[in-house]
């Protein structure tokens, strides 16, 4: 989850690097050099990333002619921070945090695209203790990170819940706490948090903020104003191929976790298991009708709206479709 802390830039590792044209007469190859190309993912090497990494072993950013850099993210990067001190081309973030930098510091960020169309954060309980709507937290005890707790707020506004009927306590994305009973229910990745709660012999629920009125994003596509100017057509090859990578990967969830044991998840201490549970529950949240990576109008208007809720002033003109357009 990316977080709302001021923009500085703190870049983690570099993990991989593409050539373009390897199988090409070298003639050819000089003749069409590759175009450096630097994505900065937003956390650390999980199936969040599955359809950039299948992208990169099928080759399908060097057959757009691109050579690229993949930035491993993780709880000491600040996605945005890649962008203004020029270490990276794109980035994936939160809609609230590029648009509050946005409004609040100026920064020149463009939304190119959405990597989930629905927000994969939600509330998860244990299904012996359910917690299935807004007003089940009335009188429970919720566990919730620091920087989420606005957003929370916002679904329980617009639910009607009263906020001071729900015991809010600081989550540190463990759920021990929860498993244990201490807690009621926490806020974290449905996609994730369900299974390592059923690797320790429980059983599961939640609901997702984004269907109780909280309508964002998730992994916003973003770039700076400079760099849309400047690369369109690689930011366009980077779509391109990264939207084949994803539609790859989703074909069968299970696939292709297994075949990044050795190499893109190699040493996250989690289970190929967990990732296939990660890469077949992000499926619906990340297909579209208008395709991988759309952002139909409906779906900003929504996200402004949710965003208003917590006092965040998003317009149309940050979003750029067009971008998608030429894909």
């Amino acid at each position: 989850m990316s977080s709302g802390k001021p923009l500085s830039l703190n870049r983690r590792h570099l993990l991989g690097l593409m050539a373009a044209g390897a199988t090409l007469p070298l003639s050819t190859r000089f003749a069409q050099a590759a175009t450096p190309f630097t994505f900065q993912a937003s956390w650390i090497n999980d199936a969040e990333f599955a359809g950039y990494f299948a992208a990169i072993d099928k080759g399908y950013y060097a057959a757009e002619g691109l050579e690229l850099t993949y930035l491993s993210g993780g709880p000491d990067v600040i996605p945005e921070s890649s962008l203004i001190a020029g270490k990276a081309d794109l980035t994936l973030t939160t809609p609230d945090t590029t648009i509050k930098a946005i409004v609040e510091q100026q920064a020149p960020f463009k939304i190119i695209g959405t990597q989930y169309q629905k927000n994969p954060i939600g509330i998860v309980s244990l299904a012996s203790n359910p917690i299935r709507t807004p007003q089940d937290l009335v009188g429970k005890t919720l566990a919730v990170p620091p920087v989420n707790v606005i957003s929370v707020e916002a679904m329980l506004k617009i639910s009607g819940v009263d906020r001071a009927a729900v015991n809010i306590v600081p989550y540190a994305y463990d759920p021990t706490p929860l498993i244990k009973g201490e807690i009621d229910a926490s806020l974290d990745f449905t996609t994730n948090v369900p299974f390592t709660i059923q690797q320790a012999g429980a059983e599961a629920t939640s609901f997702l903020l984004y269907d109780f009125g909280f309508t964002i994003f998730n992994d916003t596509v973003v770039v700076t104003t400079d760099t849309l100017a400047a690369k369109r057509k690689e930011i366009v090859s980077f779509l391109r191929a990264s939207k084949k990578g994803w539609e790859e990967n989703l074909q069968d969830p299970a696939a292709y976790p297994p075949s990044f044991a050795e190499t893109w998840f190699k040493g996250t201490g989690r289970s190929i298991e967990n990732e296939i549970y990660f890469n077949t529950a992000q499926k619906p949240l990340i297909e579209a009708e208008g395709g991988i990576f759309s952002m139909s109008e409906a779906a900003i208007a929504a996200n402004i709206e949710a965003l208003a809720a917590v006092g965040i002033a998003a317009t149309r003109d940050m979003f750029d479709t067009t971008v998608f357009e030429e894909i």
